[in-house]
């Protein structure tokens, strides 16, 4: 197993357009791809509060680019990301790093 920690940076402003976009579109397009949520978090206190991370479990990298490339091309996908930002883009900046447990941690 191994876990994709992804960082959205939204426009002042923005983070509840893509709080709802996550709510109400994407999780349900994740699911019908396999797609598996390992948490989401927003950042009350640190250097930025219209920041979302969220972690994705995967069972490897071949699963990871299986999976993440059905779903960026899904046209439900499409849609809902482009009705989400018709009052203007959400995100300034995405990061994201892929992590393989250690022999001593808690998730596996």
């Amino acid at each position: 197993m191994i876990y994709e920690i992804r960082i959205y940076d939204c426009l002042p402003g923005r983070l509840p357009a893509l709080l709802k976009r996550f709510a109400e579109h994407t999780l349900a397009i994740w699911d019908k791809h396999g797609i598996k949520q390992a948490g989401f978090f927003t950042t009350i206190v640190g250097e930025n509060s219209q920041r979302l991370t969220y972690l994705i479990a995967w069972e490897s990298l071949a699963d990871r680019e299986v999976k993440w490339k059905a779903f960026t091309t899904d046209p439900a996908w499409l849609k809902a990301r482009d009705e989400s930002e018709r009052d203007g883009q959400i995100l300034s900046n995405i990061s994201n790093q892929l992590l393989s447990p250690t022999a001593f941690s808690a998730v596996q």
